[in-house]
């Protein structure tokens, strides 16, 4: 018997802690192998290596269903003997229409331990597992599994173990520390599972022990890691002892619930950089939270987050289509949010995953959305078609030039000023307007920008000059002069050799701004001071601010 645990990762990069436990669990079992693709490989490739399998056992999600389907079909086309068994959480609900795919011999609902190792022991005997949906004649047939999985029998389960240790440092390796999760979110899946289990405290150090010895980015799977303080420091310490340079540790948090402690304890001993904290604020419209059965305190969960900014890189989410939530209700989230300046901010769009409430409820509301996975909300009685893909327009600029800091400054400037909603709406639409979302250089981004802002905001010199500043610290090597020009050479040589700059190592460009920009960099504070910037450029780094002179 060969039998074959494999999944197709979104990218490389990821690992698939599923299949990995499944295998551990389960590696006595001679002709059991694991396998990882991705959804960009050719499938025929794909479909070729699992052929030769009895069983191919697939880890599903929302993200690589239709390729995985795919691949099945091609799978059976090589060789209609091998039996295709889905798992996952994409697999688990409305299950019906999936299991009549020719492709599809078996489905696992829910947790996959307890059925898999079942299915193990009878294969390839004809019976109903419990946690296994089936069929024979056009008939389905499923028995629930009542058993929970006990997690105290992971105690001697790495998952990581058989992985290459030289391939995990380029991976994201995920750690699980509990299962289920104590809110009732109506968009999410983990709402469906309110009973929190843990693994015991020695598996998850030591769990944790390879994965910081061999990996870089550690991401915890832990539906809200902060639940209990006591549990959530003594990790947080754990790690602190024994983390290797590099490492990256990665939690989603409950910000409204950060015990004071936790808050202290950050600030006091954790050092900036180490923990990347995801927080999901999703709306700050009360009756929308309420309405999805969402506990949420957004001026609490504001407050928290600064105060461990500085110790904590931050990325928040918003879900845009929420019911109750109006387009002006959207607009203030997205600018209250922004007020924070969180490194990133991921704006989502609504979905109605299988099994989820929103989903069940969608007439309610008059929701139009996807059929074809991801299921993305395509209007509602809150947001029509057009409003929603304004949104979308927004999407663009907010990820193009905020998440991946293009224009940092300019865009703090506008919040502090302007609408910053008024703003990436504008220069999103703009955008399309003038270019491919998908094919333009990094000058494109610039050029259009500034386009925009000087057709809308012409007047304010401040926001040009910040804005030609943020595309001079852009790069490695000094660009072509664009926006505005570098001071004269004669003063700029001057300049050069009164501050001692190394002329020899680093090329420098030196501009005159109307404000003190190390101040605004501070204080968010514009501050009128003619004074000359100057920034270096090594070539191999991000360019960086190295003095700002006042003029002899």
């Amino acid at each position: 018997m060969a039998i074959l645990l494999a999944t197709l990762n979104s990218k490389y990069i990821h690992s698939n802690l599923a299949i990995r436990l499944l295998y551990q669990l389960n590696k006595q079992v001679e002709g059991l192998a694991w396998k990882e693709f991705t959804i960009k490989e050719n499938k025929d490739e794909i479909a070729d290596y699992c052929k030769e399998f009895d069983v191919v056992a697939f880890s599903v999600y929302i993200w690589n269903i239709t390729q995985t389907l795919e691949v099945c079909r091609k799978i059976k086309g090589l060789n209609p003997a091998v039996k295709i068994m889905l798992g996952g959480p994409e697999v688990s609900y409305e299950y019906e229409p999936v299991i009549m795919l020719d492709e599809v011999d078996y489905i696992v609902v829910g947790e996959g331990e307890i059925p898999f190792a079942r299915f193990l022991q009878k294969y390839p005997q004809d019976e109903i597992i419990p946690g296994i949906v089936s069929k024979k004649d056009g008939k389905i047939f499923y028995l629930p599994c009542l058993e929970d999985f006990d997690l105290s029998a992971l105690e001697k389960i790495n998952p990581y173990i058989d992985d290459d240790p030289a391939e995990l440092y380029n991976k994201v390796l995920y750690v699980e520390t509990s299962r289920g999760c104590p809110y009732k979110c109506e968009f999410c899946l983990a709402s469906l599972d309110n009973k929190v289990r843990y693994l015991t405290m020695p598996r998850i150090k030591d769990n944790l022990l390879h994965v910081m010895k061999h990996g870089r980015v550690i991401k915890f799977l832990d539906r809200t890691f902060n639940v209990k303080k006591d549990f959530t420091i003594e990790i947080f310490q754990f790690i602190l002892d024994h983390h290797q340079a590099g490492n990256i540790f990665q939690f989603e948090i409950t910000a409204d619930i950060l015990h004071a402690d936790i808050i202290a304890y950050i600030n006091a001993v954790v050092p900036s950089g180490l923990f990347r904290f995801e927080i999901g604020i999703q709306t700050v419209n009360q009756k929308a939270n309420l309405e999805v059965s969402r506990k949420q305190n957004f001026y609490k969960t504001k407050g928290v987050i600064e105060k461990v900014r500085d110790r904590i890189d931050m990325h928040l989410d918003l879900i845009v289509g929420l019911p109750l939530d109006y387009w002006e209700d959207v607009k203030f989230s997205i600018e209250e949010v922004f007020r924070i300046f969180p490194p990133e901010l991921q704006l989502g769009f609504l979905k109605f995953l299988k099994g989820t409430p929103v989903r069940d409820k969608y007439e309610q509301h008059h929701y139009k959305f996807d059929p074809e996975p991801p299921y993305q909300i395509i209007e509602s009685d809150y947001l029509s078609k057009d409003e929603l893909h304004q949104i979308t327009q927004l999407e663009f600029a907010l990820e193009a030039y905020w998440n991946k800091k293009r224009l940092i400054n300019t865009l703090k400037y506008i919040t502090m000023h302007y609408s910053i909603f008024d703003f990436l709406l504008g220069l999103g639409k703009y955008f399309d307007q003038q270019s491919d979302y998908h094919k333009h250089t990094l000058e494109d981004l610039y050029r259009i920008a500034y386009d925009y802002l000087s057709a809308n905001y012409s007047d304010d010199k401040i926001l040009q000059q910040l804005f030609a500043v943020d595309y001079y610290l852009q790069h490695k090597n000094k660009p072509k002069p664009l926006f505005i020009e570098e001071i004269a050479r004669p003063e700029k040589n001057a300049l050069i050799e009164q501050f001692k700059l190394n002329h020899h190592k680093y090329r420098f460009g030196i501009f005159d701004l109307d404000f003190d920009f190390p101040a605004f960099q501070k204080e968010h504070l514009i501050k009128k001071s003619r004074q000359p910037l100057v920034i270096q450029y090594s070539g191999t780094e991000k360019a960086r601010i190295v003095a700002q002179p006042l003029p002899a």
